[in-house]
């Protein structure tokens, strides 16, 4: 696919989410680890997902809440948001361009960098996270 068309809508979103957590779903990194944390709760995990990046990168403020907390205690390490990167980055870039997808490559970029940093300091200091 040959992607022209920047992210726009809610549709948008949803192609993004849906296409990047399945392949997240299928990778032998990150699959386990997701698909043990969210079990059977994959369907209320996605609309959250949604209502996240709407409000990212829309801007229309659908999502309440600290997307932190949830990651505080999960085994990774740098290799996981690596690869949790590359598969965001071609999932966007397989279907998007423009302004709007470049902006959700670089706060994938950053998100992954807050929370490595900070999964590493609970990690290393036994301390928890602010709810």
């Amino acid at each position: 696919m040959n992607a022209t068309k920047d992210i726009q809508s809610i549709g948008d979103i949803q192609l993004l989410v849906d296409n990047f957590y399945t392949a997240v779903r299928g990778n032998e990194l990150l699959g386990p680890i997701f698909n043990q944390r969210i079990g059977d709760r994959w369907p209320e995990h996605l609309e959250k997902m949604y209502r996240f990046w709407q409000t990212v990168l829309l801007e229309e403020h659908t999502y309440l809440g600290s997307p932190f907390p949830p990651h505080a205690q999960l085994p990774v390490e740098q290799l996981h948001f690596d690869t949790w990167l590359q598969l965001w980055y071609g999932t966007i870039d397989l279907h998007f361009k423009g302004k709007k997808a470049d902006e959700a490559k670089w706060r994938g970029d950053k998100m992954a960098a807050m929370f490595l940093h900070k999964i590493s300091y609970y990690r290393d200091t036994n301390a928890r996270p602010l709810i």
